[in-house]
Formats: structure tokens, sequence, C-alpha cells
């Protein structure tokens, strides 16, 4: 399945941000090259930028990372909880605390990078054992309606939208 096919009615409108950002990609196949062009890219970034702050308050290139390791993480735990038919309403997270609550800054990047890159070796073994059915399967997080399938997309349009802001604003 491509993101073009995904129906708006598989996922919110906060969550159609992350969605936008794709251009016709198919799920399995872009989980595993936009990875690889992630970590090309944050590796071709001058080392000086990786604490820089473009506003008081904002995160860093390496709290951003965190946060896009924490939100896959979070993202994969629901497509599995809902793929297995799983009913119960999912709770949303605030990912302001966690990031305050991590130690990214005093982080080495590659030992993130390598993170990213296990966190997503688990997220396509995942989705690549969902049948069909559990793909289709919808259920609610964050007090919305989303589909297992929309939330494989969610993780690729989440990494690209702030790789996005790192050209836009940080570099």
């Amino acid at each position: 399945m491509n993101s073009n096919q995904l129906p708006e009615n598989e996922y919110s409108s906060f969550n159609a941000t992350y969605i936008k950002e794709l251009d016709n990609v198919s799920l399995i196949e872009e989980l595993e090259i936009c990875l690889h062009d992630f970590i090309r890219f944050v590796q071709n970034i001058p080392m000086d930028k990786f604490d820089y702050r473009y506003a008081e308050g904002k995160w860093t290139i390496k709290e951003i990372i965190q946060h896009i390791i924490d939100a896959e993480r979070v993202f994969s735990y629901r497509a599995l909880r809902i793929s297995r038919n799983d009913k119960t309403p999912l709770p949303g997270f605030d990912e302001n605390s966690y990031v305050d609550n991590t130690n990214a800054n005093a982080r080495n990047l590659q030992n993130l990078l390598t993170e990213l890159a296990a966190v997503r070796q688990s997220t396509l073994f995942l989705f690549k054992s969902f049948s069909e059915e559990q793909l289709l399967r919808m259920g609610t997080a964050s007090d919305n309606v989303i589909s297992v399938r929309a939330l494989g997309f969610l993780v690729i349009g989440h990494q690209k939208h702030h790789q996005r802001i790192f050209k836009e604003r940080y570099l």
C-alpha cells in the first residue's frame, strides 16, 4: 500500500500534518529508505549544530533525534495493541515531558543514531508481520481514531517532518 491510498478517515487532522509529508511512498520500503536517508543527512550536519537551539525553549537536534526515537516506540506500541484487536483507548503522551526527562544532549551522536536504527529495525519487523487485515484495524489513540497502517506512515512522516525542520531552522 502507498501513502496516497490511505483514506483520511484512518487518522486525525493532527496526524494529517505528518501523513501529508509523504509523497506516494510504500510503507515497508519507505520505513527502510527514509531511515538511511535520515542518518546520512544527520551525519552531514556540522558538529557545532547538535546542541544549537534556534530559539529559547526549543529543542536541540540531539533532543529531536531522541524525540523521534521515543515517538516511534510509542507509535509502534499503539500499532501492536490495535493490530491485536485491543479495543482499549490508548492515551496520548507529553512529548515535552519526555524530552525534559532524557539526557539526549549528553549522549554521543553515533549512539543516538544506532539506537534509532535498532528501533526502526524492530518497527520494520513488526509491520512486516502484520496481515492485511491487521493493517486495516482501527483503534483509538490520543482520543482519535487511527489505523495500524496509518501509524506506520505516521512513523515515516514524523521523521520527515523533523528532518525538514532541521533544514529550515537549524542549518
